[in-house]
């Protein structure tokens, strides 16, 4: 009863903090400028409805709520003169028709590519990052077989708006309950940022997943072997490059790793290949640099940690007292000094994972990644204004996942040691 009081109560906390936070950030970003809309060419016209629909011409509070809970859309076909229908076309000129997105046998998205097998972006030319993929579509046809008209449609606010007359369909458009972020304003002019950042974020797992299994296993490995050798010279040798490697800043090791296996090696490229999707061989071994220089701090600190913990449990009197009743050292180590120091070790491994979707900005900006981390940081830094829609989006993100890990870890201590509870007076 206790502990689930205390979930409760941290949850109750957590989502105060990440509203106070995330409207801080929404506040702060309305206070800079915007992009004029006529900079924006041929897409004008659709940057300018999404503003409208976001209320970017209202008070800051009215955008909030606008940006939470989306608003009511009104929206009808244009008819011309004659009171027909006007069919929509595309930028060259030719009509536009319903049309689907083709999939393969495995039910994946089919994109365009070169007779090589390179994938294309909207202007035919060669691209790497998957965000800018075109899907390949095919029409879709009526029950006699004939391919069905877009036509153009209006959207207004204000049902005051709609001409007379008009057939109109009430909708709830936008709004972050409804999974809209707002449209990319710089970086992917006109595209949904939900849409880049699903497309983006399995490369960030990938990478960090890659990590984990790396760092872990033997961050810990080696934290036991300096317990148990104290003092000696494989202890100090150990502790000596923890403390370098917890000192140094990633992408020092970064730069290191780039240079001895890429230019003085030629082991890896020395930027990442995503041609072939995030879980691919290819992405693989093109990204073990950056697997590398994402592990050397993760694995000193739970080298250090283990280290620290496990010296401590075995000066403990139960382990004289295991070692009198007739127990080898390995199985007093195992059995019981193991077992305490993961106390502490274990939540840390749950915080590891729990932050396999953050990404790392420098490193994926450093090895070309096409994360959420490399977004982040190119979001802020777009010319000539930051992309807004992508910094709230990737700020929630990364605040969600921050203070959903300082929740779990913190209810683990009380799963896994019983004597700790959780909430208790």
């Amino acid at each position: 009863m206790y502990l689930l009081k205390y979930i409760l109560k941290r949850i109750g906390l957590m989502l105060l903090t990440f509203l106070v936070i995330f409207t801080m950030c929404f506040v702060f970003v309305k206070l800079l400028p915007n992009m004029p809309a006529e900079q924006f060419g041929k897409d004008m016209e659709l940057i300018l409805k999404r503003r409208e629909m976001l209320g970017y011409d209202k008070p800051i509070i009215e955008q909030y709520v606008y940006y939470l809970f989306g608003r009511t859309g009104y929206i009808y076909d244009k008819l011309d003169i004659n009171g027909n229908r006007i069919q929509s076309k595309d930028s060259q000129g030719n009509l536009l028709w319903e049309s689907r997105i083709v999939k393969d046998e495995h039910g994946n998205t089919v994109y365009k590519t070169d007779a090589d097998g390179n994938y294309l972006n909207a202007d035919g030319a060669i691209t790497k990052d998957p965000a800018l993929y075109v899907p390949v579509t095919e029409p879709i046809l009526d029950k006699d077989g004939n391919k069905i008209p877009v036509y153009e449609q209006e959207t207004v606010y204000d049902k005051s708006k709609i001409p007379e007359g008009v057939e109109y369909i009430r909708k709830g458009m936008g709004g972050i309950i409804r999974g809209y972020f707002g449209t990319s304003e710089v970086l992917y002019l006109g595209s949904d940022v939900w849409e880049i950042f699903a497309r983006k974020i399995p490369y960030t797992v990938a990478l960090n997943i890659y990590s984990i299994l790396l760092s872990i296993p033997l961050g810990i490995a080696l934290g036991i072997f300096a317990a148990l050798k104290k003092n000696k010279w494989q202890d100090h040798v150990i502790s000596t490059g923890v403390m370098i490697f917890v000192s140094v800043p990633s992408f020092i090791y970064a730069f290191l790793v780039q240079y001895i296996l890429y230019f003085k090696l030629g082991w890896t490229p020395p930027v990442a290949n995503a041609m072939g999707g995030a879980w691919s061989w290819t992405f693989f071994t093109s990204i073990i640099a950056a697997i590398l220089s994402m592990s050397f701090g993760t694995i000193a600190g739970f080298a250090r940690y283990t280290r620290a913990e496990l010296t401590e449990v075995l000066t403990n009197e139960y382990m004289l007292l295991a070692r009198t009743k007739g127990l080898t050292k390995a199985q007093a180590v195992v059995r019981h000094a193991l077992r305490n120091a993961m106390v502490v070790i274990f939540p840390m491994i749950l915080g590891e994972f729990i932050s396999i979707m953050s990404g790392s900005l420098i490193i994926e900006q450093m090895f070309s990644i096409p994360g959420v981390g490399e977004l982040y940081i190119k979001s802020i830094q777009a010319q000539p204004t930051p992309d807004y829609n992508f910094f709230m989006l990737l700020t929630g993100f990364y605040t969600l996942i921050g203070l959903s890990a300082g929740i779990i870890i913190d209810i683990s201590y009380g799963i896994i040691d019983p004597r700790i509870r959780m909430g208790a007076r």
